[in-house]
């Protein structure tokens, strides 16, 4: 009986794995998002503006037969216009059997995070909603904005991909 309760538990099983994350740019903040929901990386064309939709929707493209809503995270984070340069691209995500494409400034690179490095979000106004946030992540002098682009995504006022 004695071996029994000296037999130290199967930690296998509760081992937190390091997650990779695509980092990519929003004026001077770095963010990450998960790099399992990224489809690809594509240069910025100018989409076809659905009528009555929100600024932060751009508009639609044909990507291969398939059409796309995108969206400019610098529009719906409230960052101010974006100014659409040879480095901007979209990044086309799969997220809840959807394909979306997302504007931003950059891509950096991309970084995998063990939990650790991984701090929560402060608490914010009832003015910024940072339920969409998973964290902040620090590597080196590096600090990302974790966001959980599903969450984000599948939000009532972004209304692109159904719950």
């Amino acid at each position: 009986m004695y071996a029994e309760m000296t037999k130290s538990p199967q930690r296998a099983s509760t081992t937190v794995r390091p997650r990779e994350y695509l980092t990519f740019r929003l004026g001077e903040e770095e963010y990450g998002i998960d790099i399992l929901k990224v489809q690809e990386i594509r240069g910025y064309e100018q989409p076809t503006r659905i009528a009555n939709a929100p600024a932060f929707i751009k508009g639609v493209v044909n990507l291969r037969g398939v059409i796309v809503p995108i969206i400019d995270l610098r529009l719906k984070f409230g960052l101010g216009e974006a100014e659409y340069t040879t480095f901007t691209v979209v990044i086309i995500l799969n997220v809840g059997g959807r394909v979306i494409g997302m504007v931003v400034d950059s891509v950096s690179d991309v970084l995998e995070l063990d939990p650790s490095t991984v701090r929560d979000a402060p608490e914010m106004s009832a003015i910024v909603d940072s339920s969409y946030i998973l964290g902040l992540g620090t590597m080196n002098d590096r600090m990302l904005i974790l966001v959980d682009i599903e969450k984000l995504l599948m939000s009532p006022e972004m209304a692109i991909v159904g719950a």
